[in-house]
């Protein structure tokens, strides 16, 4: 017997009842990484959607992530992805850029959804979509959790890429983020092209 969904779309599905009836689940992928983008996806699932393991893609596996997301692109009613580049992270802010990569996401979707739900605490500023934020909504909501895994496959391989370019930092085992071995490596050859020079983390932590 197949595994049940770790999400479900009762959030959706409320929301439908309402007059909501095409609803986007947005959320994103990197925003706490050293390097390379920020990536969102806004994702609208038929509400009778049925994805075997379908959850929160940190509490995924690689393997069974990049199986989901091929699922997903077969099953949902629309996918939109945003990318916001390092450069413009270092002008704006990590903040500032994950809400242009989810406003992204949503512009890239084939049509304009009715209402928006943003895993997270905060809404996304000047959006002419009525929407709400729901923290831990990728853990509950089956639209976020799929635009988690959508964000988050989306740049792994962007990072795998830049590890041929970059070898050195083993982007394709870190992903950008800050392990050990990472800032060893930043440490006695400095920072590559593609890292954040404004990263900090506490400033970081303050932000959110």
């Amino acid at each position: 017997m197949a595994r049940q969904s770790a999400v479900n779309t009762a959030i959706e599905y409320q929301l439908r009842i309402q007059g909501y009836i095409q609803v986007a689940g947005v959320d994103e992928a990197g925003r706490g990484s050293m390097a390379g983008p920020v990536v969102a996806a806004a994702v609208i699932l038929p509400i009778n959607i049925d994805i075997p393991h379908l959850n929160d893609s940190k509490q995924l596996k690689p393997q069974k992530r990049n199986v989901l997301f091929d699922e997903i692109n077969k099953k949902a009613t629309a996918i939109g992805i945003g990318i916001v580049c390092h450069k413009l992270i270092d002008k704006h802010n990590i903040l500032q850029a994950t809400f242009m990569a989810m406003k992204k996401a949503l512009e890239r979707l084939p049509f304009k959804p009715n209402y928006v739900i943003v895993d997270g605490n905060r809404t996304i500023p000047d959006l002419t979509i009525k929407q709400q934020a729901i923290v831990g909504g990728d853990g509950q909501s089956a639209s976020i959790a799929a635009a988690s895994i959508i964000a988050k496959v989306t740049r792994d391989r962007i990072m795998d890429n830049m590890h041929n370019r970059y070898p050195q930092y083993d982007f394709l085992s870190n992903k950008g983020y800050g392990t050990a071995a990472h800032q060893e490596v930043i440490f006695t050859q400095g920072l590559s092209p593609i890292h954040r020079k404004s990263f900090q983390i506490k400033k970081q932590l303050k932000l959110f």
